[in-house]
């Protein structure tokens, strides 16, 4: 048998590269390949395209508690586990599982498939008229301008059933589709054969489609009303423990119409005294007074299979309604659960990569000397973060984390798990140097994860998401809050540097000075990135901008562009960039923010290629939010506008192979409103220089790296613009938000 022989699949096989008997499709030799070529080639997932997911149970008549084997089964045949189970038996025991490098991450690789990319979110997107969210983001015309402006990949977000079940009838997300109850996609966002017909567009292209898991929650659906029940393997999927009914005095009563209560202090006290849960975290996520005081809540009774009642307390690092998944529970199920998920979004649905939410937090242990419990950092995490990671890479894809911790969590979980990283520790710091015009805070988170071993290209550095202006600065705050650092020629303690940082945010970017914005309890600002660089720049109504004020906004939104843009790693943006979206007012979200997630004032409603003009609202009912920029089919016609101006950003970064270079410097500035970063590319050099002051900056850029006698050329006209001097220095001048990408060509020998 040759080797052709051997790729070929039978006629009725799947076409999947990464499913049983698919045929191999290798990409280019890459470094690895070419020094350990007994390693094979990376194969590229392409979706099986089977007819149709297997046929549902509809609901049956009938009370819908424990003591009816027909809700138990009907559950069941709902439940991810189950689902997770089938999925995975069809790549156990296939030689395709095996032709891929999996153990360690690999982001340079992650990055030549993808290196620019769109993030969406689902309820925002102005579909096209009578079309779903999925079949709107295959449109050939959005793709075409995709591809125009540089754009590789798109980020779905989440798209599959989430919020709850309760009896026979399903209730809505509390934390916007993050809260999983279902492998099967939700009716309002479209169906898995648009899912499949979007990833074939995105590859005709050139671009590929990310999708998401969340192993660190679900919603309360079928997996958790059975676990409530106490039916086989279901209570081990959650960081659940129940509570006898002798001991149902120490829990809190639950009020008629809920099916659970947060503990308060004095509560998770008492189970942890009693020895029933590990007790107090080291931080709770999204405190709220009478709402979430606590990580732990409590059911009420439900009546299982046995007969019997059962009460259970269970851990959510997030809201209530997402219960946390138990990594290390003799059973395994939660771990099945996820790897079921990834499977079937990887070898089934077509996706090529993974987004990992949540995945900070899957390690729980008690504190043998009585402090918080041990939940952040902890081992567990990095373990189970390298197993889905490798699992995602044996099967052809590629993985990437939103993990707001410390650096050294970062490095840490970089060395054997996801691909790359998405930038929380930079995020805030080039929020801040555009607040304040003053870089040196940024340069010094740069430099610090530079000196911890954070290699830049492993990081996506992006502007604005579906979540707040994070400004919780993690890594000074808790692990290294006692550290001495430098700034503003004074020694500070980590700890304070967090607290002053935070409140200068505050202080420029909400309140007076921006009242568009809104605080986001403890975590940081609800903003949209004009939002916070209108606040930067004084607008203080937005309501009354001019057309000067808003060209100042796009410059000064295309200098954050370069800045994520002009350095190694992946640049994602997202809709609300590229129409330069506002948030929303108040009012017209209140039933959503009522709780105090003032998020929703951000997440308003954007149509990037004009498909519903009079529309006022998305197909999920999120007001349109007030755009600064128009249309992308608007703004390609026009050379000045945001998405002309991208454009040739990311040109430049693509010609020059900018995405996988090293960063080798982060040079001292002569003015603190500059920025400049030095990489090292293929056969030359690129110098980074931004300008975040609202005024003209000049001076001179120094390095040791920089080679005297090399030519400097401007990266985007391709024109010459001086040479390194015998100091390794050249001379720049930015007007207000300038930036410059420079090629520093190395002389002729």
């Amino acid at each position: 048998m040759t080797d052709d022989d051997r790729t070929v699949p039978p006629a009725d096989a799947s076409t999947d590269a990464a499913a049983p008997g698919a045929d191999p499709v290798p990409e280019e030799v890459s470094y690895e390949g070419q020094f350990y070529p007994a390693r094979p080639a990376r194969l590229r997932p392409r979706a099986r395209l089977r007819d149709r997911l297997w046929q549902r149970k509809a609901k049956q008549p009938g009370s819908p508690t424990g003591d009816n084997p027909d809700y138990v089964s009907w559950l069941v045949d709902e439940s991810m586990l189950a689902d997770a189970t089938t999925f995975a038996r069809q790549f156990a025991g296939q030689g395709s599982m095996w032709q891929n490098p999996y153990a360690a991450p690999d982001p340079r690789a992650a990055i030549d498939k993808a290196a620019v990319w769109f993030t969406a979110y689902p309820i925002s997107m102005i579909t096209k008229a009578g079309g779903t969210f999925l079949g709107t983001l295959g449109d050939e015309d959005l793709w075409s301008a995709f591809e125009s402006i540089g754009i590789t990949a798109i980020h779905t977000g989440p798209v599959k059933r989430a919020g709850g079940i309760t009896g026979w009838e399903t209730t809505p997300s509390v934390d916007g589709h993050f809260d999983r109850i279902s492998t099967q996609f939700d009716d309002m966002f479209g169906t898995e054969d648009e899912f499949r017909a979007m990833c074939e567009v995105a590859a005709a292209h050139n671009g590929l489609v990310i999708d998401d898991i969340v192993p660190g929650h679900t919603g309360k659906g079928a997996d958790f009303r059975l676990a409530e029940m106490k039916v086989g393997d279901y209570p081990g999927i959650y960081h659940m423990v129940e509570i006898p009914k002798d001991d149902w005095g120490l829990l809190p009563v639950v009020p008629k119409g809920r099916d659970s209560v947060n503990l308060d202090e004095a509560a998770e006290r008492r189970l942890t005294d009693a020895g029933y849960i590990v007790g107090e975290m080291q931080r709770v996520i999204f405190f709220e007074p009478g709402v979430k005081e606590t990580n732990w809540s409590t059911t009420a009774a439900v009546l299982g299979p046995d007969g019997e009642e059962h009460r259970w307390v269970y851990l959510h690092y997030f809201k209530e309604g997402q219960p946390s998944l138990n990594w290390l529970d003799p059973t395994f199920a939660g771990m099945r659960l996820v790897i079921g998920d990834a499977l079937h979004s990887l070898g089934d649905l077509g996706s090529g990569a993974l987004r990992l939410d949540a995945n900070g937090f899957l390690g729980v242990e008690k504190n043998a000397t009585g402090g918080p419990a041990w939940s952040e950092g902890h081992p567990l995490s990095e373990a189970a973060n390298q197993l889905i990671a490798s699992m995602v890479r044996k099967v052809g894809g590629f993985t990437f984390q939103e993990l707001n911790l410390t650096i050294d969590d970062i490095k840490n979980t970089a060395e054997r798990g996801a691909d790359l990283s998405y930038d929380f520790v930079n995020r805030p710091a080039y929020h801040h140097a555009m607040a304040t015009g003053d870089t040196e805070f940024l340069r010094l988170t740069m430099r610090t994860a530079q000196a911890m071993g954070v290699d830049t290209v492993s990081l996506v550095h992006a502007l604005q998401n579906h979540d707040e202006m994070t400004y919780e600065l993690v890594h000074f705050a808790t692990l290294h809050a006692a550290e001495p650092f430098t700034f503003r020629r004074k020694e500070i303690l980590g700890a304070d540097l967090a607290v002053l940082i935070r409140a200068e945010l505050t202080e420029r970017l909400a309140g007076e000075s921006g009242p568009y914005n809104a605080l986001f309890t403890t975590n940081g600002i609800a903003s949209t990135t004009a939002s916070i660089i209108a606040a930067s720049l004084g607008f203080d109504d937005l309501s009354a901008l001019t057309a000067e004020n808003i060209e100042a906004i796009k410059r000064a939104h295309l200098l954050l562009a370069m800045y994520n843009a002009w350095q190694p790693g992946v640049f994602a943006l997202s809709g609300w960039d590229l129409v330069g979206a506002l948030p929303l007012e108040r009012k017209q979200v209140a039933a959503l923010i009522a709780d105090g997630d003032t998020r929703w004032i951000h997440r308003g409603a954007y149509d990037l290629l004009g498909f519903q003009p009079d529309a006022t609202e998305s197909t999920s009912k999120m007001p349109k939010a007030p755009a600064l920029y128009g249309s992308l089919a608007e703004q390609l016609a026009d050379e000045s506008s945001f998405a002309s101006q991208l454009r040739a950003i990311l040109a430049a970064r693509a010609r020059h192979g900018l995405a996988t270079a090293q960063q080798l410097d982060i040079p001292a500035v002569s003015n603190k409103g500059m920025l400049v970063m030095v990489h090292r590319l293929a056969e030359s050099d690129q110098v980074t220089v931004l300008n975040f002051a609202n005024t003209t900056v000049s001076g001179s850029v120094r390095s040791d790296h920089l080679r005297p006698g090399s030519t400097v050329i401007d990266m985007i006209t391709s024109a010459p613009v001086g040479e390194v001097d015998d100091l390794h220095s050249l001379y720049v001048v930015l007007q207000p938000h300038e930036g410059r990408s420079l090629l520093v060509v190395p002389p002729v020998d």
